[in-house]
């Protein structure tokens, strides 16, 4: 039981992260950076719980805010690329912040930060921030804001033209993804107790990115089932455990053959959304 538990924690966390990536994601932008937000999200929090003695709750938050600013600066000359080049600018973005982390002696440097305190409701604490994430992209996806990311997505000259201030929604979809990100961190760390730079490398960036690709792209319930289901799947398949990226990798290439669009498709999404809002209520969802 504890086993499951333990997985399904993960899973939350993942889901987070996921929804970090697919939120940028909804304007055009592919982030591979999402690493390194989790990153910065983590080792903030932990400074917070572990040098000045904040409350894990707040600490996570400033955690969060903190990544979301960084995510902001960032966003600045991201604006300016797309394509093979914001990938490019993502992904050397999150070797710089794993690069600090290694040489940082504040937090241990490559040694790691041990000692961060344990967190024995993470579950609760992830899977209530994924409800907020269902919620929030629920109503996004319904709001002016949320058409316009949806418009920049499609077809950014166009949305231009029917008057969507295109700077404003790739800044704020991409510092919000940096803050979702850091918030995952901020609860891997708690429920890690230690984190070090190998935690954030490429690898786990790329994990974000076949979640999303996995589940489906067309709505925020593709990351989620594409978390859930490449987490528990190796972890039900032990035998395959050391090769879940080969695994991972073997998925994405029979999707774009036989389901480009994802496993989540718009008979799912429908069906998805009318169980959610009849579950909360069409106020709330």
């Amino acid at each position: 039981m504890d086993y499951l538990i333990s997985v399904a924690t993960i899973a939350g966390i993942y889901i987070i992260m996921a929804l970090s990536f697919y939120m940028p994601f909804m304007t055009g932008q592919i982030s591979l950076g999402q690493a390194g937000f989790m990153a910065i999200g983590a080792y903030v929090s932990a400074i917070c719980t572990v040098k000045w003695g904040i409350p894990y709750v707040p600490a996570v938050l400033l955690g969060g805010i903190f990544a979301g600013i960084v995510g902001l600066i960032l966003g600045l000359p991201a604006l300016r690329i797309k394509g093979i080049y914001l990938l490019l600018l993502t992904l050397g973005f999150g070797e710089i912040v794993r690069v600090v982390a290694i040489n940082l002696k504040y937090t241990g440097a490559a040694e790691g930060f041990p000692g961060i305190p344990y967190q024995k409701y993470t579950l609760l604490y992830a899977y209530g921030m994924v409800l907020i994430l269902i919620i929030f992209f629920s109503r996004l996806r319904r709001s002016r804001m949320g058409r316009a990311f949806q418009a920049v997505g499609s077809d950014e000259d166009a949305a231009e033209i029917i008057g969507v201030n295109i700077v404003s929604a790739k800044l704020l979809a991409f510092s919000v993804g940096a803050f979702m990100a850091g918030i995952g961190g901020g609860i891997f760390a708690h429920y890690q107790e230690y984190v070090e730079p190998l935690m954030f490398d490429i690898m786990h960036a790329i994990e974000f990115l076949i979640f999303t690709i996995f589940g489906g792209i067309q709505i925020f319930w593709g990351p989620i089932f594409g978390a859930l289901a490449l987490t528990f799947i190796p972890e039900f398949l032990r035998a395959i455990q050391e090769w879940r990226m080969e695994l991972y990798g073997a998925l994405l290439i029979v999707m774009m053959i036989i389901r480009p669009q994802g496993v989540i498709g718009l008979d799912t999404v429908r069906a998805l959304d009318r169980l959610f809002r009849n579950a909360l209520g069409k106020e709330w969802a």
